[in-house]
């Protein structure tokens, strides 16, 4: 009779042989076919090989993940502040191209300086002594034109080189107060009549018409449109001093 010892089997379940493994290794085994059944259960079945390196293609990466955090941020921040975006140079040129409230507040309340008319130059005054060769008529005619620009009346003098008064009067005109007199107020015009010019005697006659023996210098005022105002001749001479002839010059000026 054998030694073994049979133990008897439970009805209905039918007897297992053990296995080959010893237990160091079945322990192992058993855990790592539960952390895969959890995982399994966790993400469901993958379609992926096992070891693959590509992302699946419902999910999206890491980097595409960053990249929106980081437009979305950039996004926001823009709407968050404006002005932030606006270039410099577009800042500074609205800057300058606005003054301040200060310097046109200035500009509009300085006083505006008053335009006057500047006064004309004095009028030229011949030398002294007279130029038999000169065209006495278009001398007159070049002043009554310049006294009707300017306003100033024409002083004809009719003497000649070798009248003692008429020297004496040129002593006097080239003094500097009447010389400014004339020079503010008169076009003077000297015309000879010690010579034998008969043009010249007959201009004498045509603004001194009274006639008869002429006393040299003959001083006569004439308008700018003409008008014998007053003639020597007729009225006779001023002392013919400073004195005396620009008494007669203030007198006849306006």
């Amino acid at each position: 009779m054998s030694s073994r010892i049979l133990r008897p089997v439970r009805a209905g379940r039918p007897a297992q042989p053990r296995s080959a493994a010893p237990l160091g290794v079945r322990l192992p085994l058993v855990a790592a076919a539960v952390v895969a059944a959890g995982l399994t259960a966790a993400c469901g079945p993958s379609s992926q090989p096992v070891g693959s390196a590509s992302p699946s293609a419902g999910g999206p990466s890491s980097q595409t993940l960053a990249a929106g955090t980081e437009s979305a941020s950039a996004s926001a921040s823009a709407e968050a502040s404006p002005t932030a975006s606006a270039s410099p140079s577009a800042s500074a040129s609205t800057v300058s191209a606005s003054p301040s409230p200060s310097r046109a507040q200035a500009a509009s309340a300085a006083p505006k300086p008053s335009r006057t008319s500047a006064a004309p130059a004095p009028a030229r005054i011949p030398g002294p002594g007279y130029d038999s060769s000169a065209d006495a008529q278009k001398l007159i005619d070049a002043a009554l034109s310049a006294a009707k620009a300017d306003g100033r009346m024409v002083l004809l003098d009719f003497g000649a080189n070798w009248c003692g008064n008429c020297k004496a009067a040129d002593k006097v005109f080239a003094q500097p107060q009447t010389a400014a007199i004339l020079g503010d107020s008169y076009h003077l015009v000297k015309v000879d009549i010690g010579g034998n010019s008969s043009a010249n005697s007959a201009l004498l006659r045509k603004y001194s018409p009274s006639g008869g023996t002429y006393k040299m210098p003959v001083l006569i005022v004439v308008t700018p449109s003409g008008t014998v105002r007053t003639d020597t001749h007729a009225t006779g001479n001023p002392s013919l001093t400073s004195d005396g002839i620009n008494s007669f010059l203030r007198k006849w000026a306006s």
